[in-house]
């Protein structure tokens, strides 16, 4: 536990106001019932996500930056991104400025223009939603403050390949005992398992859902879905958990789709870790946001006890 991410600046990021809404309103309550604050950055912008970073992957740098700076501006020296793509991008840039005198040119150059003060590297940390909870609260801690255990709910911990990918600009995982592991994360596993759910064994819990290719190429993005969800349901999962708002809108898309197009019907539900979280906690489904989610897992909780 440390009391450094009790109160730290919150990106959510352009899909947390959008499709991933239920992920910024569990998150927001999830936090306010361990008695952690976030404090929104004012008049951030988008990370560059994918569709920049692959025209210009500089741009893409000086967006995050600007955000890095905000939060700095703010007095903050943690910055908190529950999305994987802005984590990534925010890591990312990070990296870039420390390491590439380029980026650096062209981020100067670009807040100069814009008026603004360019962001240096090391002056703020970011961090995802898993390290927020787990650091703050710790699974001792949240265990401690379950209310509603998950008790003989089977879940499937999916974090997605930008949790961990690539290595180099995650500096702080593997480092043993305590740390991230970028091969086998477990954070949310460890969280989870702390609310009382059964965590079942995952080998695809870094595998691509394919989110980069929904629009380009549908039938492939739907083909690796369908992979992870056939598998989560082979290892005997009930729920599915995500940690990112595009593969959480990917799974249930593509669930969807995969029963019209290709005409293969799965069971396994699709909740954030955050929802999941909040009931532990004894908030209602419809606090945290169960009702926005496409993948309908009420009767399952309802079931469980969790409705």
């Amino acid at each position: 536990m440390t009391d450094k991410y009790r109160k730290v600046a919150y990106y959510p990021g352009c899909a947390l106001e959008g499709t991933g809404h239920a992920y910024n309103r569990s998150t927001k309550e999830v936090g306010k019932a361990l008695g952690l604050e976030l404090v929104e950055l004012k008049n951030w912008n988008c990370c560059g996500a994918m569709e920049v970073k692959n025209i210009d992957p500089k741009l893409q740098t000086f967006l995050s930056a600007r955000n890095l700076k905000i939060a700095e501006d703010m007095g903050f020296e943690t910055v908190m991104a529950p999305c994987n793509g802005c984590y990534h991008n925010l890591k990312k840039a990070e990296h870039d400025l420390a390491h590439d005198p380029a980026s650096q040119q062209v981020v100067d150059r670009l807040s100069a223009k814009a008026g603004q003060t360019a962001y240096q590297p090391g002056h703020v940390t970011t961090i995802h939603a898993l390290d927020w909870i787990r650091d703050a609260i710790g699974t001792e801690g949240l265990r401690a403050r379950v209310r509603n255990s998950l008790r003989g709910l089977k879940i499937a911990n999916y974090y997605g390949c930008m949790y961990t990918r690539p290595r180099h600009i995650f500096p702080e995982k593997d480092k043993g005992p305590g740390s991230e592991s970028t091969s086998k994360p477990h954070f949310m596993d460890d969280l989870l398992e702390a609310a009382g759910a059964e965590n079942v064994e995952y080998p695809l819990k870094t595998a691509c859902c394919g989110g980069a290719h929904t629009l380009s190429d549908s039938d492939t993005s739907t083909r690796l879905v369908l992979n992870l969800l056939t598998t989560a349901e082979a290892c005997g999962a009930d729920v599915i958990a995500t940690e990112c708002p595009t593969c959480h809108s990917g799974l249930e898309m593509h669930q969807a789709r995969a029963e019209k197009v290709f005409g293969k019907k799965t069971q396994v539900k699709i909740l954030y870790f955050t929802q999941l979280i909040g009931m532990a906690l004894g908030l209602s489904a419809r606090r945290v946001g169960v009702h926005e989610n496409f993948s309908d897992s009420r009767e399952l909780l309802r079931a469980r006890g969790l409705g």
